[in-house]
């Protein structure tokens, strides 16, 4: 019988994972002080260095273990195979656009709203791997359900309900992950 071992298969992936699980183990021996400063970003000035870390760090940051696992398990579910498809370097580029164009719109967007997790990232994967089976000339009706329910889903909770979720990030993350689904499968066709 052949033995089995573990793989580190998914670097990127795992690395995002542990990092962020790094991050939150910081944040609790820091009691908070650590997202404050690093991982969660705000309306602060342009003139800081830390506006410009922080709209790629606040990805990192979860503001609870919950907040943590509930975006990891789809990091977890839908990364790997997403970094199979298209490799470690692109998904990490995925991972650093989204994260800047979720920051720069809550920046922009939102002046009274801090935000901090991967749930952007998480929904650019969603709408990413409806994209997996796209061909030219097609539009795959599953792109156009996961769109219409996504999208419909976060306007409805944005509007009716006062939760604490960036809508916002989910939005930004979906369109992100649309807009390179769409033009990663467009070259490869």
């Amino acid at each position: 019988m052949k033995k089995k071992k573990i793989t580190f298969n998914s670097p990127v992936i795992l690395g995002f994972v542990f990092l962020s699980l790094a991050v939150m183990g910081l944040n609790f021996i820091t009691m908070g002080a650590s997202n404050q400063f690093f991982f969660v970003t705000f309306h602060s000035p342009l003139t800081s260095p830390m506006t410009y870390f922080r709209f790629f760090t606040h990805v990192l940051g979860h503001v609870s273990w919950n907040h943590y696992i509930g975006n990891m398990m789809y990091i977890l579910l839908l990364g790997p195979m997403l970094e199979e498809k298209y490799g470690s370097r692109t998904i990490l580029e995925i991972i650093l656009i989204t994260a800047l164009v979720a920051g720069l719109a809550n920046w922009l967007f939102f002046p009274d709203v801090a935000l901090c997790g991967a749930s952007s990232v998480v929904f650019s994967f969603i709408l990413l791997t409806s994209f997996t089976s796209f061909r030219e000339g097609e539009i795959p009706l599953t792109v156009i359900l996961v769109a219409v329910i996504f999208i419909g889903q976060q306007i409805y909770e944005g509007v009716f309900l006062q939760d604490n979720i960036s809508n916002m990030a989910h939005i930004v993350g979906g369109i992100v992950g649309a807009v390179v689904g769409y033009t990663l499968n467009k070259k490869s066709s």
